[in-house]
């Protein structure tokens, strides 16, 4: 992807939360691989993944199957302009702090990885080792757990 900023709440690039699965293919091409949740899934989604690019699309069944959440291990992901990749868990906190973003929530999972969560912005970043190992980001939601849709 040659744009790969993210923009929290929007979308990351030209790929904004609330496209269909025909904006993203017209924008992307096929996905290399299609999930679908199981019956135990709390939501029922498709996935895209595009694994050779690093990224991977969420399309909710109750938004219409509407793009409301990425993830991504691109490398070259960008975040307030610069690179998050390669950067450490302290580092990225201070960036967020530094752009009024604080509180994070911070959890060690079963595999080892940190989870860092700024749940007002949606977003999930994961670290193995203090290395960040991938970002997961979504639409934002309101107070009365509303989807606010980019414009």
């Amino acid at each position: 992807m040659q744009d790969n900023e993210i923009k929290l709440g929007e979308g990351i690039g030209q790929i904004k939360f609330g496209l269909t699965m025909e904006d993203v293919e017209a924008a992307l091409g096929e996905p290399e691989e299609i999930e679908e949740s199981d019956e135990e899934d709390e939501f029922e989604h498709k996935v895209w993944n595009y694994w050779e690019e690093g990224y991977s699309f969420y399309f909710d069944h109750e938004d219409d199957y509407r793009l409301s959440c990425i993830e991504t291990a691109d490398p070259e992901v960008k975040l307030f302009g610069q690179k998050i990749f390669g950067m450490t868990q302290k580092e990225i906190e201070e960036m967020m702090k530094s752009k009024g973003i604080v509180n994070p929530e911070r959890e060690t999972l079963e595999t080892g990885e940190t989870r860092v969560s700024y749940e007002k912005e949606m977003i999930d970043m994961y670290f193995d080792k203090n290395a960040l190992v991938s970002i997961n980001f979504g639409v934002f939601i309101n107070d009365d757990l509303e989807v606010k849709w980019p414009s």
